[in-house]
């Protein structure tokens, strides 16, 4: 029996194998820029948000040509966010994924071109034909992932982390700031399969709850990271919350708390999938994951 990290490597195999075919190498000019595109999009990870695509794809038997278009231009987004998180402007990274940075690879300017250059292109990839036969659901997809990556979303989340440096947040502000930052994205993730299925107004109602409940256990695990887990085997540089005196999940509940909330979060999201039946037992078991993983 294939074991639940056996089915998330396969389904990030299938998804990187189709980030490659997008983003093929480029001769003259524009080679050292899809370098830089590739190397920040085609190393190793865990395609979380991907599998979100796929598998709620599956849920309304939506064909997976379809579904690999979709999670291969969510993981582009996502990418795009990491490039330009890890800026000295931001963040100031120097590891990600267990190796330098877009930017330290490459130098700022390449980086944020190419951060850049995969938003772009994923925008084209939901737009185009072979992602669906109606226009009008090519159409929404490119409306909802606006909604989940722009300044009501990701790119408003990273503007209020940048400002929670200089100001003391509480447990609402920082739920507000996670969900806009990082459960944005999962939240379309998970909407892009029913969206692709031309699902019922149920059936999207539960996958909107259960992601975002997932969204916040998926941050609080992070947060536990930054403060327990091993540089090497998260792949980046821990404790940076703690040092910048930034309020995290963890600083205002408490590690014991705080893994309780996750694992609490991790059961409702469960909860909601009891419409899907056994369909929906991939997504069950990311739950799990996210709230035991180490990386």
């Amino acid at each position: 029996m294939t074991s639940f990290k056996e089915t998330l490597t396969e389904n990030a195999r299938i998804v990187t194998e189709e980030l490659d075919r997008l983003l093929p190498l480029e001769d003259g000019a524009e080679a050292r820029l899809m370098e830089a595109v590739r190397y920040a999009t085609l190393s190793a990870g865990k395609r979380i948000r991907p599998f979100l695509v796929m598998n709620s794809a599956h849920l309304f038997n939506v064909s997976k040509e379809s579904a690999v278009r979709v999670a291969a231009a969510v993981e582009m987004v996502h990418c795009y966010s990491l490039v330009h998180d890890d800026l000295p402007a931001m963040d100031d990274d120097e590891l990600r994924r267990g190796q330098p940075t877009c930017h330290v690879r490459f130098g700022e300017a390449a980086a944020i071109l190419a951060g850049d250059g995969l938003l772009t292109k994923a925008f084209g990839v939901l737009a185009d034909e072979p992602t669906h036969s109606d226009p009008k659901v090519r159409g929404e997809l490119v409306v909802e992932m606006s909604h989940a990556v722009g300044i009501e979303g990701m790119v408003g989340g990273q503007m209020l982390d940048l400002l929670a440096e200089e100001s003391s947040l509480g447990v609402n502000e920082i739920t507000r700031l996670q969900r806009l930052k990082t459960g944005m994205l999962i939240d379309f993730a998970c909407a892009s399969g029913a969206i692709l299925g031309k699902a019922s107004k149920p059936a999207r109602h539960a996958l909107h709850a259960y992601a975002h409940d997932l969204g916040l256990a998926f941050q609080i695990a992070d947060d536990l990271l930054d403060v327990e887990g091993d540089e090497k085997e998260v792949g980046k540089k821990t404790g940076k919350d703690a040092s910048a005196g930034k309020a995290t999940f963890v600083s205002l509940l408490g590690r014991e708390r705080a893994r309780a909330q996750a694992d609490m979060l991790a059961d409702q999201a469960i909860e909601h999938l009891v419409l899907f039946e056994e369909k929906a037992e991939h997504l069950r078991e990311l739950a799990k994951f996210v709230v035991s993983r180490r990386a």
